[in-house]
């Protein structure tokens, strides 16, 4: 009965791969995790938006807004539309540059 024991654990350990030894070595290298305060998140946003064009008068707003309304309801074509906005801005931001110098 010792001898059908130990073939019978022969089996089983050979065909899971007893015997073999895998070593595996992980890497786990230093990564540096930035500590972000509310202070360096302000200024950060404040540099952002210091960037960004300044936001157009409501005039600007509601002529383009109006050419664009006449666009989508078919009283002026997209190109058409497209040239008249931007021939207005082209005018408007060479007239400002003049007045700024």
């Amino acid at each position: 009965m010792a001898k059908t024991e130990e073939k019978t654990r022969q089996e089983t350990h050979a065909g899971d791969g007893a015997g073999l030894h895998l070593h595996m070595r992980t890497l786990h290298p230093p990564v540096p995790v930035p500590y972000l305060t509310k202070e360096e998140m302000t200024s950060t946003a404040r540099a952002a938006a210091s960037r960004l064009p300044a936001t157009p008068a409501a005039k600007d707003l509601a002529f383009y807004g109006g050419l664009g309304a006449l666009a989508v309801a078919g009283a002026l074509e997209w190109p058409v539309a497209l040239a008249v906005g931007g021939a207005t801005w082209l005018v408007r931001s060479g007239r400002k540059k003049t007045e700024e110098e």
